[in-house]
């Protein structure tokens, strides 16, 4: 990442900070700015297999946001698999396994494919990227128009 983009980022944050407040009721407080989260979306492939990996990426995402933990350390890690219920015996080579790092790869790669430049981003009905932290009314925007396209329409009404 440039220092340019980075330094854009950071600059963004009291923004991305006050419109969690205040429109969504939401505190944050995030972690490290360098964070390397791939062994996280490692683990979380795992936590995936073993039907624990929405709360494995509730409790990871609370760590990261709210609580300002660095989500790429492993002590950190092990302590939301823990948390979670997830068996942390093999820790270790479950970060270090290939087909895990494999399926992260994918997802990278799938996220080029929408064309998606930064987080948060989401797709919406594999049609509509929305990139950033968008205002409420964006989000319900976008919900509308896929809602409306399902029902055969297309226009939405504009508030």
């Amino acid at each position: 990442m440039s220092a340019e983009h980075r330094a854009r980022i950071i600059a963004g944050r009291p923004q991305l900070q006050r419109r969690a407040r205040e429109q969504y009721g939401l505190e944050m407080n995030p972690g490290p700015f360098d964070t390397n989260s791939r062994p996280a979306l490692v683990l979380e492939k795992y936590a995936q297999t073993q039907g624990k990996g929405a709360a494995f990426h509730v409790a990871m995402m609370r760590a990261y946001w709210e609580q300002a933990r660095d989500i790429g350390d492993p002590a950190v890690l092990r302590e939301i698999a823990e948390q979670v219920g997830l068996n942390t015996k093999d820790f270790e080579q479950i970060l270090a396994s290939e087909a895990f790092d494999e399926q992260v790869t994918a997802d990278v790669e799938l996220a080029h494919e929408y064309g998606m430049t930064g987080v948060p981003a989401l797709v919406f009905a594999d049609h509509y990227l929305v990139v950033g932290a968008q205002p409420y009314q964006v989000l319900k925007q976008v919900v509308e128009r896929v809602m409306a396209e399902e029902k055969g329409g297309g226009e939405v009404e504009q508030e």
